[in-house]
């Protein structure tokens, strides 16, 4: 079997977005690849905001993918600083990573605007530890949106450079192009994300998920009840697609006949949601109750994948004449 890697970043609670974009893909990829999952505290530390909440974020995260059917018996999953090694490999592939490079990224550019007044090392530095994640475990696939492609091209060209000064070391890791379903966010705009507050955690609870549910905006050309309604237009339908794929047609009928107004369409669309995630949250209300397995599943990730990470940068000292 291949071997996978994915990191995601420690922002806290998982959304809508986040589980039907990447947790979902999480879970079936466990079945069929050797898989390495990582929380990655050191990516969040480029942005400094972050790291008051640091190990509450990440306690957060690692309770969701266990609850989603991540299962730690299938992949190894870590935090990606209890592995030293990211530290050392990051650091020397850098030696062989033009500045060029790394100005170029487009991630980077926007950052450097979002946050003028915090362009630190790390975060002009940020796609060579990316790139370092993914070597140092030896990973052969990493799987990515179309739109993400870049970043991991940016990990092969890293790649053929290193092998071309040192020898062969690395194989250039292939992208696995995943159809991420875009969530948009409850403002019926953007994507659904925290930082604009448009989210639905997937632990909410049954009452937290109505509230927000019932904040959606709705079709803007719809003004009464009975106003017939453009279904393509309306993001609460669009989430209906996603979560209430059984109703979706007879709902698109009856709002374009006026039958359903947008209250009772956000009813039953947070009622879906609150079935649909029922299990996981119960799972997950499990897990809150015992800490000290989190940290067991933390520690036997991070001792799996030490393993690995050893045997890569022995690999790579010799190679570089460092031992």
């Amino acid at each position: 079997m291949k071997r996978v890697f994915s990191g995601v970043r420690p922002t806290g609670k998982l959304h809508l977005g986040n589980y039907q974009g990447a947790v979902l893909n999480y879970v079936r990829l466990q079945d069929e690849y050797k898989c390495v999952y990582c929380v990655v505290d050191i990516h969040a530390l480029t942005t400094l905001s972050e790291t008051p909440m640091l190990q509450a974020n990440i306690n957060d995260m690692f309770m969701d993918l266990l609850a989603a059917g991540v299962d730690p018996e299938k992949a190894i999953l870590f935090v990606q600083s209890h592995v030293p090694e990211i530290n050392e490999l990051a650091m020397l592939l850098g030696m062989v990573t033009p500045l060029s490079w790394l100005l170029r990224v487009p991630t980077f550019k926007e950052k450097a605007r979002q946050h003028p007044e915090n362009v630190n090392y790390g975060l002009v530095g940020y796609p060579v530890l990316m790139a370092a994640d993914i070597l140092l475990y030896k990973a052969d696939i990493v799987p990515v949106g179309i739109d993400q492609q870049p970043h991991l091209e940016l990990t092969r060209e890293i790649v053929r450079t290193f092998n071309q000064r040192f020898g062969h070391t690395f194989d250039e890791p292939q992208a696995k192009l995943t159809e991420f379903p875009l969530v948009v966010g409850l403002d019926g705009k953007d994507k659904m994300s925290k930082s604009l507050n448009n989210h639905i955690e997937i632990s909410a609870t049954p009452e937290e998920t109505q509230k927000r549910v019932m904040t959606a905006v709705t079709d803007p050309a719809r003004i009464r009840k009975n106003d017939p309604g453009h279904p393509d237009v309306c993001n609460v339908f669009k989430l209906h697609q996603q979560f209430n794929t059984a109703e979706v047609p007879t709902i698109c009928e009856e709002c374009k006949k006026g039958n359903i107004g947008c209250v009772e369409c956000k009813r039953k669309l947070a009622n879906c949601i609150n079935e649909s995630l029922a299990p996981l949250r119960e799972r997950r209300i499990a897990l809150e109750a015992k800490p000290d397995y989190i940290k067991e599943v933390m520690n036997d990730g991070a001792k799996r994948a030490s393993v690995i990470a050893k045997s890569t940068i022995e690999e790579v000292r010799a190679r570089m004449n460092l031992r």
